[in-house]
């Protein structure tokens, strides 16, 4: 029976959250864990030529670093270099890298490199195995992102690299995307023209890490990786401390797991709660769609998405593809709308010299309700409510605005119950969600979202955001509105990106050659003019 090799990669793939910035005693008390364990090769970090903005001692695992490390006898390291750091400019430039990057293997502490690469990678790195084994070095090899690769892919690439003196070729699960039964396929496939040793890396997309790790070792996989509370970009790795336990009685070596679990509660759980790393509904979804896990990881640090952006990002990726992370695919997910920009309602028929009062969703509108309605029952504005929120009595609303798909969605059966029209890019929206408002009324107000910010037109308009309120100014603009009024805007707190997301487009609307006047009657932090309600009322 094959005995499992144990690889945690717990500082390198873990230091995506903190800049791989670990305190040295930490890395010392990690390093007396995994000894502990008996864990076979510890990945210490990544190996980098390259140095932009400050990244800790773990992005580069220096020799000169790990020289100041505590490192048990009886411990293996590794370091991980990307190979989109080593080739372009052929083999000649491949070695000069990698001459910068490894001294001989006899001088370093280092006993392992392992080189990450994608598929279109894979055949001009494979050069670099042959110098790191001239070094001295163990080497591995970790190709990325290949649960979809057809089967003849995956020969022709394992048989490239039989021709090298690889030590292990490793697969990840880049995407977190795949069942048991995948691994048990991809694994016999590679087996065709690979005999050599075979590792996995697994994600957490889907819960299926660990259950993965053991399908791979019960298909002849025998190095596993995994990291300390799954810690790693976005959903994270099988758990250290749970593959050791379900791999106990399959090792040749007794463990002691109490260190480790010591080193959680006192380190990794606080940070885990800090960072939340873990699997979730969004990184299943993401699995599901083959999407690349730092899409989510970055809406879920940016307090701008709120649970619909990233529903509706998840949606447009899964479309137009999602498996390179890219930040200009992330922003263009934030646009859900289709086709020319175009509608079919005119505001200005019933907003023309109207004073317009806009109805938020903050607590203002609720706590001063009563005179609120006495405002309105007196002056006779015209009232827009946003989305499916009750600030008023309803015969006091005259229509609601609601522009982002998956918040339409998640509102639908309100809005089909509500009595006001519903003004919305009823023809731009997603097939599924003009389905499910087929039965309302409808108000067509076009819309699109551009950085260039607003520009009106009779029927439509371009917007900075697809923050529903952008898209009520456009249409109190496009109607020839004689003043804008707010209502229940009370704003966030000064430290939430979403009030600064608020406080940007306010200003750019207001730099606006067209804007209307804008002020506030009930308590608002944003900076806009404010009067209050009770001295508007007799």
């Amino acid at each position: 029976m094959n005995h499992p090799i144990f690889l945690d990669c717990t500082l390198r793939d873990g230091g995506y959250y903190n800049q791989w910035d670990f305190p040295v005693d930490l890395i010392n008390n990690y390093l007396e864990a995994m000894s502990a364990l008996r864990v076979d090769f510890v990945e210490l970090g990544m190996r980098s030529l390259k140095n932009e903005g400050f990244k800790g001692g773990c992005a580069y695992t220096t020799d000169r670093f790990i020289r100041t490390l505590q490192v048990p006898d009886d411990l293996n390291l590794g370091v991980m270099v990307n190979a989109s750091e080593l080739i372009g400019g052929g083999p000649d430039a491949l070695a000069s890298r990698l001459e910068r990057l490894f001294a001989s293997a006899s001088e370093s502490s280092v006993t392992l490199v392992r080189v990450a690469c994608h598929v279109h990678e894979f055949e001009e790195a494979l050069e670099a195995a042959r110098w790191l084994k001239d070094k001295g070095y163990s080497v591995g090899f970790n190709l990325m992102q290949v649960a979809d690769r057809g089967d003849d892919e995956i020969r022709r690439l394992s048989a490239k690299a039989a021709e090298y003196p690889l030590d292990v070729l490793y697969f990840a699960d880049s995407m977190g995307s795949m069942l048991p039964e995948d691994v048990r396929r991809l694994v016999s496939v590679f087996r065709e023209n690979w005999h050599g040793a075979m590792g996995i890396h697994t994600h957490d997309n889907m819960g299926n890490a660990l259950a993965n790790s053991l399908a791979a070792f019960d298909s002849g996989v025998t190095w596993l990786d995994s990291t300390v509370t799954g810690m790693g970009r976005g959903p994270g790795n099988t758990r250290t401390e749970y593959l050791a336990l379900a791999m106990d009685e399959r090792r040749p070596r007794s463990a002691n797991i109490t260190p480790l679990l010591t080193l959680i509660r006192e380190y990794f759980e606080p940070l885990k709660q800090l960072h939340q790393w873990g699997s979730n509904p969004y990184y299943y979804l993401a699995g599901k769609h083959g999407i690349h896990p730092t899409y989510i990881q970055e809406m879920l640090s940016d307090q701008r998405y709120s649970e619909e952006d990233i529903l509706a990002a998840i949606d447009h990726l899964k479309v137009e593809g999602g498996k390179r992370f890219s930040l200009s695919n992330l922003e263009s997910a934030r646009h859900f709308y289709q086709g020319e920009l175009t509608g079919s309602w005119a505001p200005a028929s019933r907003l023309r010299d109207r004073e317009v009062l806009v109805l938020g969703s903050g607590p203002g509108s609720r706590r001063h309700r009563d005179m609120l309605e006495a405002y309105i029952q007196q002056h006779q504005p015209f009232v827009i409510a946003l989305n499916a929120q009750k600030g008023v009595s309803e015969e006091l609303i005259d229509i609601r605005a609601a522009c982002h798909p998956v918040r339409l969605l998640a509102d639908c059966d309100a809005h089909l119950l509500l009595p006001q029209p519903l003004v919305t890019p009823f023809s731009m929206l997603p097939d599924d969600v003009r389905q499910s408002l087929a039965t309302k009324e409808t108000l067509d107000f076009g819309l699109t979202v551009a950085r260039e910010g607003f520009r009106f037109h009779e029927k439509c308009a371009q917007l900075p955001n697809s923050l529903v309120v952008a898209y009520v100014l456009a249409i109190a603009t496009s109607g020839g509105a004689k003043e804008v009024l707010l209502a229940g805007f009370d704003g966030y707190s000064a430290d939430d990106p979403r009030n600064g997301e608020m406080e940007e487009l306010l200003a750019a609307y207001l730099e606006h050659p067209g804007h209307l006047p804008i002020r506030s009657i009930t308590p608002t932090r944003y900076h806009v003019p404010v009067t209050s309600l009770y001295g508007l009322v007799d």
